[in-house]
């Protein structure tokens, strides 16, 4: 394959800056603040996962509404000196004492997106100390230690996180704890403007000190139960107690000699797997980056895979679930034959059996190869808007993906990990380590990771070029969002198919923000990119 490693070709997709090239080590994220913590570890000696989780630490900081140790945390990592692939997810479950039936008596014929209820129990730190324990080379206590300077001495705060933060004023104000914690005088912080989190850095110091457990059994712990208690939730000690992350098989499908790996359900993985295998059938290339022939294809794959995420991913030890069927070729073959090439369909079935949300994304490659992709969410942005008194941390709202129908394969049940959006990836190449990359968003996760992928493979973009890109979502029904730099003449080109193409903008982004590093073995090379929507960079040494 030919690699294209200058901007000056003429094409609308053109990156809007160049490639960082490296040879010993990598770090991408979406705060640069962040990439220095990394990259700082990798020169003082630590390996991917150590400057990893440092990274993602300071992210809990200097961006809050994204991320925090009250989420949950999903990772792949490619061990350089073994070449072997391992899965963390560390999901957090429903507690215990929760029910559809309890939520219908209150009410709800849905799952609320705030307050305690969505809230299940934060996977995150559990996660970093299992990634740590078994591949880090440094203490958990030395990890924290940027991001509880910057909770401590405060930040600058960056512009788009600023704009980002300033949605979630009244989200922020429904709330007291929230709003002392996360609002000066009932406002967002400015750009520029310097933010400090005391209380993040006094639960960041206790972590420090004592690990995990005073997150899961002790201090913070009891903290996170009391207040859960006070504002109408579920959560006990024996649910943070009983907490654990798990270690997966990743699954994977093979795309014109590349094979592209993601984490199983819970995680919606699987979606980008099934849009790519239906995309195999197709010419890509030739019908040219980004035209109207390639994106209505592509939408017809996602509404597709999409029919199928929503029916069937759930978790696991719960459901038994076709993960192999819905991954395989025949049935990408299947499901192609019922696209047509000329107009949209409305409604798509799933197969028969055999929300907009924030998120951080970031990867680190080392000296050793070693390679982490990493994603680290509160689901919504500041995730269910409760914010633990004294403590800083926001906890997550991923409950609200479950269904309170009982028939359904992501009913609400006690201990049950819902159905996630978060997934990292990475690709490999004649069975070795090449790229790891990811596109955070909710939804846009999946349709994300498939462009991206097609961006490089199909369309021969460098990397820093297929992340910025721009991009389709595919949202619901006959609905698609097309991003700013796609030509009118496109748009009216999917309207005439029956897409719907003319919809107001949602929030500040609606396409994602991605990370991407390239090891160009040839050279023993990094080329990394970050996307252009962010606020971040890749660095290397």
């Amino acid at each position: 394959m030919t690699f294209h490693y200058n901007r000056k070709r003429e094409r609308s997709a053109a990156a809007q800056r160049s490639v960082v090239m490296a040879a010993r080590g990598m770090v991408a994220t979406s705060q640069p603040l962040a990439t220095q913590a990394g990259l700082r570890v990798l020169r003082e000696g630590g390996n991917a996962v150590d400057a990893a989780v440092a990274a993602a630490a300071v992210l809990c900081v200097v961006e809050p509404f994204s991320t925090g140790i009250g989420g949950d945390v999903f990772m792949l990592i490619h061990h350089g000196p073994t070449g072997e692939l391992h899965g963390l997810n560390a999901s957090g479950r429903a507690p215990r004492g929760v029910s559809i039936e309890a939520l219908l008596r209150q009410g709800y014929q849905r799952m609320p997106i705030t307050g305690m209820l969505p809230v299940t129990v934060p996977g995150a730190l559990d996660g970093w100390s299992e990634a740590l324990e078994r591949f880090g080379s440094w203490p958990l206590s030395r990890v924290l230690e940027n991001a509880i300077v910057y909770a401590e001495e405060g930040f600058p705060v960056s512009e788009v996180i600023s704009g980002a933060w300033e949605c979630c004023i009244p989200l922020l104000k429904s709330h007291p704890s929230s709003a002392s914690v996360y609002l000066r005088d009932g406002r967002a912080p400015r750009p520029g403007q310097r933010f400090v989190n005391p209380d993040l850095a006094r639960a960041f110091r206790l972590i420090a000190g004592e690990g995990k457990d005073v997150f899961y059994r002790g201090e913070i712990g009891r903290s996170i139960v009391e207040f859960s208690r006070r504002n109408g939730g579920y959560l006990s000690l024996e649910d943070l107690d009983a907490h654990r992350s798990t270690w997966v098989k990743p699954i994977s499908t093979d795309y014109r000699g590349y094979t592209l790996v993601e984490l199983p359900p819970n995680g919606q993985g699987l979606a980008a797997i099934e849009i790519l295998n239906i995309m195999e059938g197709y010419d890509v290339a030739a019908m040219g980056h980004n035209s109207p022939e390639y994106f209505h294809l592509l939408l017809e794959a996602i509404k597709v895979a999409f029919a199928d995420r929503n029916t069937y991913i759930t978790d696991p030890e719960f459901r038994r679930i076709p993960v192999e069927w819905l991954a395989s070729k025949p049935y990408a073959e299947s499901r192609r034959k019922s696209i047509d090439p000329r107009r949209a369909a409305y409604f798509v079935k799933p197969a028969p059996p055999a929300p907009v949300s924030d998120t951080i994304y970031l990867t680190v490659v080392d000296r050793e190869r070693t390679a982490v992709s990493f994603i680290n969410s509160l689901f919504y942005k500041f995730g269910s808007g409760m914010v633990v008194s004294g403590t800083g941390i926001i906890l997550q709202n991923r409950g609200s993906s479950f269904s309170l129908d009982p028939g359904h394969f992501n009913a609400l049940e006690p201990g049950k990990r819902p159905m996630h959006t978060i997934i990292p990836a990475m690709v490999f190449r004649d069975g070795k380590f090449w790229m790891t990359f990811g596109v955070m968003g909710g939804d846009m996760q999946p349709q994300g990771h498939a462009q991206v992928f097609m961006n490089i493979v199909d369309f021969g973009f460098n990397i820093q070029e297929a992340i910025d890109a721009p991009r389709v979502r595919y949202q619901e029904d006959s609905k698609a969002a097309l991003e700013d730099g796609i030509p009118e003449d496109v748009r009216r080109s999917l309207a005439e198919r029956g897409h719907e193409t003319d919809l107001p903008p949602e929030d500040t982004n609606q396409f994602g923000g991605g990370q991407g590093i390239i090891w160009d073995e040839s050279q023993d090379v990094l080329l990394g990119g970050s996307d252009r929507r962010k606020d971040g960079c890749a660095a290397g040494y």
